[in-house]
């Protein structure tokens, strides 16, 4: 059980990375704000009372293995990063830039801390389901943490790779299901229907959780639980809002690869710099 006072702590931190992803995409001129500032939540726990990492060491051995397969919302992961220690939160503004460390999509050798590369959707899962087979063969203790979105599930190689996992027992895998029902073109149930998700993922023999994506300790809860499942992968699909933080553009799936305007940026961040 997580304290209050950890508890504000992580989600002081989810402010703050929702506040940077604002700054750099203004500054980018492009870039997705509705999913990233969705994760952000689920990022600060991650990063701040999950994972076993070491900023000072991205390859440390021993450490846990992150791989984000809807690569388009990275600044939250960049940001997630630079409050972490990995490097300079000054760099975040040079998100997108022409030889920026930070690319529009992760690039794993331009940056330390990075798992993979990650663009075409639907190809995380299946990195991170080999990873961590490779991993139980090596008998390696860490874990293997995937971050999905609920629209590339629209992809045949996602459920390839949950066929996989589900196959081999990958116990050392955590799948985490950005649940927030918009992709680019609409609502997911409009443009390809999902639903039933957990009955999807349960027949093919995975271990599912569902929770809030923005109550911290229903997070922790989940990835405690599926440390102890040993004979199945685990899916936390996790129902957050998109635009989290920002009222007017909350469940808006226009913002989904839209970046805030000058304008907008400050009112959007008058309303997030309240809340520290």
């Amino acid at each position: 059980m997580l304290s209050d006072k950890v508890v504000k702590n992580i989600e002081g931190k989810a402010n703050d990375i929702r506040i940077s992803i604002i700054e750099m995409l203004v500054a980018a001129g492009s870039g997705h704000t509705a999913g990233p500032l969705g994760m952000a939540d689920i990022f600060a726990t991650l990063y701040f009372n999950i994972l076993r990492h070491n900023p000072k060491k991205p390859n440390w051995p021993e450490r846990d293995r992150l791989f984000l397969s809807n690569g388009h919302i990275c600044p939250v992961l960049y940001a997630t990063m630079a409050h972490a220690g990995y490097f300079p939160k000054k760099e975040l503004l040079t998100l997108r830039q022409l030889g920026s460390r930070l690319q529009g999509h992760p690039h794993r050798t331009s940056l330390s801390g990075l798992e993979s590369t990650s663009g075409p959707l639907g190809s995380g899962l299946s990195e991170a389901a080999g990873y961590a087979y490779a991993a139980r063969i090596d008998k390696k203790k860490f874990r293997v943490y995937c971050l999905t979105s609920d629209g590339e599930h629209d992809e045949g190689n996602t459920w390839e790779a949950i066929l996989f996992a589900g196959k081999y027992r990958l116990s050392n895998l955590t799948m985490i299901l950005d649940r927030n029902n918009i992709q680019i073109d609409g609502n997911t149930e409009n443009v390809m229907p999902l639903e039933p998700l957990r009955d999807k993922y349960e027949a093919f023999n995975w271990h599912v959780i569902e929770i809030s994506g923005h109550d911290v300790r229903e997070l922790y809860a989940a990835i405690e639980e599926a440390k102890a499942v040993v004979e199945k992968p685990t899916a936390i699909i996790a129902h957050t809002i998109p635009g989290k933080g920002i009222p007017e553009i909350e469940f808006d799936y226009r913002w989904h690869g839209r970046p805030p305007s000058a304008e907008d940026a400050k009112r959007f961040l008058k309303i997030l710099n309240a809340k520290k």
